[in-house]
């Protein structure tokens, strides 16, 4: 598995590196749905949002790393949001994006900066996860395929592992708030819907006129419930590893096209990206 360290470096080189251009390719229809849907009127608020957080948490990161004092703050993310939309609303949409690659590039030389054993600080790998990781998937906007191995190879990877970490209490609020009797049965419903996934994703690279019937959600959870209920755990955790590894050599073999795809694009979105958040651990 990649450091945390090369796999932040990653995101910033990779995933951000590649974010504007992606959406660029979207239709103008596309972009105004996928920036709506995200809670803002413009790409550029959106950006903006990113690039204020990014500017404020790499002098956190650098302090944390420095073993300097910094200012501890309580935020109000309404707040914050709306004066980093405001400060970048009268830039040139030019400059702006060279602010934004700049920025980016800022953040690269700065994490690279940090000594190894500054990483190992839950406060510093706190930020760097949620300013340059989980944001990139709570602002997907155009999927790739580094977005998708990643979290195929690193947070799936790790999932069963990081729910046994749990203590007994906190693993039962877990299981409370996702709405399921016990992990087994969660785990029956991220294998159904992969599995459902994947079918219908191969169903579509092997013809172009493929269709499927989206299942009734919950039918289809309840029926995955059942299916796997006489499973042993053992061999479900068998089951669910052996899942996430079709699926991560499908996202890994697909062509660079597929992912252009809107119908292969919201099956990976939902049931690999977004489903993870929806039972992040």
């Amino acid at each position: 598995m990649t450091s945390f360290k090369q796999r932040a470096l990653n995101f910033l080189e990779i995933e951000w590196a590649g974010y504007i251009e992606r959406f660029d390719r979207l239709t103008a229809a596309d972009q105004r749905k996928r920036v709506n849907e995200q809670g803002y009127g413009h790409f550029r608020d959106m950006l903006a949002h990113i690039l204020a957080w990014w500017e404020e948490g790499i002098e956190i990161i650098l302090a944390i790393a420095e073993g300097r004092e910094y200012e501890r703050k309580k935020y109000d993310f309404d707040v914050f949001n709306a004066e980093a939309v405001a400060k970048y609303a009268v830039w040139d949409e030019a400059d702006f994006r060279v602010h934004f690659e700049q920025t980016r590039l800022k953040m690269i030389d700065g994490l690279k900066s940090i000594d190894d054993a500054a990483w190992e600080n839950r406060r510093l790998r706190g930020w760097v996860n949620g300013i340059f990781i989980a944001h990139a998937r709570e602002h997907l906007v155009a999927l790739s395929r580094f977005l998708l191995v990643d979290i195929l190879q690193n947070e799936w990877a790790t999932y069963v592992e990081d729910f046994n970490r749990l203590d007994d209490e906190k693993k039962r609020e877990f299981n409370d708030r996702q709405g399921f009797g016990n992990f087994h049965d969660l785990l029956a419903h991220i294998i159904g819907w992969w599995e459902e996934g994947a079918r219908i994703v191969r169903g579509i690279l092997e013809d172009p006129n493929f269709t499927w019937q989206d299942p009734s959600v919950d039918a289809f959870n309840l029926e995955l419930t059942k299916k796997y209920s006489t499973w042993t755990h053992a061999d479900l955790l068998e089951h669910f590893e052996a899942t996430r590894v079709v699926m991560l050599e499908l996202s890994i073999g697909m062509s660079e096209d597929a992912f252009l795809n809107p119908d292969i694009e919201n099956w990976l979105v939902s049931d690999v990206v977004h489903h993870y958040d929806d039972h992040v651990i």
